[in-house]
């Protein structure tokens, strides 16, 4: 049986403007990710994806649907263990140090032993290269140097589901590769990954699959690895054994695609197409287009 680390059913919420207006936010979502997979959500402005973040880790309650954490439903509490979280713009207090951040939500989850905690967090501040800061009050801080902090006192819980909203909002390249390299990392450990950006690129490096949402609505669901980089070749096969000269398409990654188009050569075949997956932008761009 498949063991979801987030399932959505029809999942709708609505918000109200004036007195007697209300604006649809989401409208029937539905999403299904699996336990051990880095999951891309996608859109524009206002699309839906705060909000369905905010309804996932319970800050917000749907108006309908069913909203599940590792098959606890969401408005309880014990969904939350376990659960690390980076909204788009961290809102840390200011007066502490990097150190009794990470210290804080290490004893608020109760995921490390009480002699173990100083040597936990030091490692997590090392690994996102804020352990010269540790004991510095983060008031002045850049913003990159926030969402290290941020990312750092997720990873510090041990989650075994990461939800983050632009989490490489603000970093410089080498602090995004630095974030990039770290949840790969965490993947490969079996971790769970849910995020949202609007850099399509780190989509397609970062997730296994990813979801379009436009005007609230899931518009797409999708693999990567099929968007960025699969061809798919139409060419004639003129030794068929019905003497037919129909169009034969295959499919194929970048890798290949050239032992492809020689083989097909060799077999005295008609090339009739090459046509490449679209990628998430020029998808992306379709979607918001078509409405």
């Amino acid at each position: 049986m498949t063991r979801y680390a987030i399932n959505l059913e029809s999942v709708s919420k609505k918000f109200r403007k004036r007195l007697n207006n209300k604006i649809q936010a989401l409208t029937d979502v539905s999403l299904k990710i699996t336990e051990g997979e880095a999951f891309g959500f996608i859109g524009a402005n206002g699309a839906g994806k705060s909000t369905t973040i905010k309804i996932i880790t319970g800050a917000l309650r749907a108006d309908s649907g069913v909203v599940q954490i590792f098959g606890c439903d969401a408005s309880n509490s014990d969904a939350r263990k376990k659960m690390g979280y980076v909204p788009e713009s961290p809102y840390l207090y200011d007066y502490l140090t990097p150190f009794e951040i990470l210290q804080m939500g290490v004893k608020a989850h109760k995921s490390i032993l009480p002699q173990q905690i100083k040597t936990h967090c030091i490692k997590w501040l090392e690994r996102f290269e804020i352990a010269h800061v540790a004991n510095k009050t983060i008031r002045g801080f850049s913003k990159g140097m926030m969402q290290r902090t941020a990312l750092a006192h997720a990873m510090a819980i041990e989650p075994r589901l990461l939800i983050l909203d632009e989490p490489l909002s603000g970093l410089d390249p080498i602090g995004r590769q630095l974030v990039v390299d770290c949840l790969s990392e965490y993947k490969k450990q079996g971790g769970s990954i849910f995020f949202s950006s609007h850099v399509l690129h780190d989509v397609e490096r970062l997730a296994d699959r990813f979801a379009l949402i436009h005007q609230g609505q899931i518009k797409k669901i999708g693999s990567t690895s099929e968007s960025s980089n699969t061809y798919t070749i139409t060419y004639i096969d003129h030794k068929q054994l019905d003497n037919s000269e129909n169009e034969n398409k295959i499919t194929c990654t970048h890798e290949n695609l050239w032992h492809q188009l020689d083989t097909i050569r060799k077999h005295g075949n008609t090339l009739i197409d090459i046509h490449s997956r679209k990628n998430l932008e020029e998808q992306f761009i379709e979607a918001a287009r078509n409405e």
